[in-house]
């Protein structure tokens, strides 16, 4: 079994500033990092990180080949990332003390994914494998259709929320993957059980993992609401933090893991995260976030 990601590759630009730029204003930085990330390449590395294998599909610049090695060295296998002439998605990121990043996104090559690779990935797939994608590539509304209809199971994290996410037929999708943002938005709520409400009718045939930050996690199905905490931990940086929650989660959970105890193998691997600075490089390994829910237990 393996999972299958159509996913963004992107070059981070990490920035440590005192505050967010405000309009108009020119910001001394007190430290800079070129680092691969991007959601796409985030969740992969965590799916290889939890131990389960990872095939991504995705595409970068010719001039970037160090990140895709960087990713076959995380375990991520890379037979179908692209090599093109269009400059590399990346990302301007600033990052405050207190860990809170905002964050300038280019998608450049991860735009550039065409139907046909993804036609020929998903026909090549087992039966029991998983399709995952975000919102960061071309052709994700397609992708999840074909998916479906290969008859994978599929996965569908809506990041960053955009319209996108009105072209998708909830009966594409067997686990929707959002945060309080990105639900707020799709529900037209703000009030979370509205939220759970408005999921539990809307997205009947769907599991919908809700991920709540420092208020831990919810798993809606359409006749319960399954939670649990998170983890109290200082936070350095909060890149990627939920990327490696759900690389972490869907290992677990595909591989067969109890929901519950999924989201708790995938809360302690967030928590690990943000206690470093960075994307990629801030992912634990899957012994790393074993010690920690033993030495943690609740």
């Amino acid at each position: 079994m393996a999972v299958i990601n159509l996913g963004s590759i992107n070059i981070d630009h990490v920035y440590q500033v005192e505050h967010f730029v405000q309009p108009g204003e020119t910001l001394a930085s007190s430290d800079y990092q070129r680092v691969l990330g991007g959601k796409g390449a985030n969740q992969s590395i965590a799916l290889a990180r939890a131990g389960i294998k990872v095939l991504h599909l995705g595409a970068l610049n010719h001039a970037d080949q160090d990140f895709k090695q960087q990713m076959i060295d995380y375990g991520v296998d890379c037979g179908r990332v692209a090599l093109t002439d269009i400059a590399s998605g990346h990302a301007i990121i600033q990052v405050i003390p207190s860990g809170e990043n905002a964050i300038v996104l280019f998608g450049g090559a991860n735009q550039q994914i065409t139907q046909q690779a993804i036609q020929a990935t998903v026909d090549n797939a087992d039966s029991n494998d998983w399709f995952l994608t975000q919102n960061e590539t071309a052709q994700v509304p397609q992708a999840l259709q074909m998916a479906r209809q290969a008859g994978l199971s599929v996965a569908y994290n809506p990041a960053p929320v955009t319209d996108v996410v009105k072209q998708v037929n909830p009966d594409w999708v067997d686990l929707l993957i959002v945060n309080q943002t990105e639900a707020q938005v799709i529900s037209g709520c703000d009030d979370l059980q509205t939220q759970i409400d408005y999921f539990q009718s809307q997205w009947p045939n769907s599991q919908v993992l809700l991920t709540l930050g420092q208020s831990g996690a919810k798993m809606i199905s359409k006749s319960s609401v399954l939670s649990v905490d998170a983890y109290d931990v200082q936070a350095v940086d909060t890149t990627a933090a939920g990327d490696t929650f759900i690389g972490f989660f869907l290992a677990a959970f595909c591989g067969g893991m109890e929901a519950g105890q999924a989201m708790q193998q995938a809360c302690a691997a967030a928590a690990i995260a943000v206690t470093k600075a960075g994307a990629a490089q801030s992912i634990p390994a899957l012994t790393d976030v074993q010690n920690f829910i033993r030495e943690n237990h609740k």
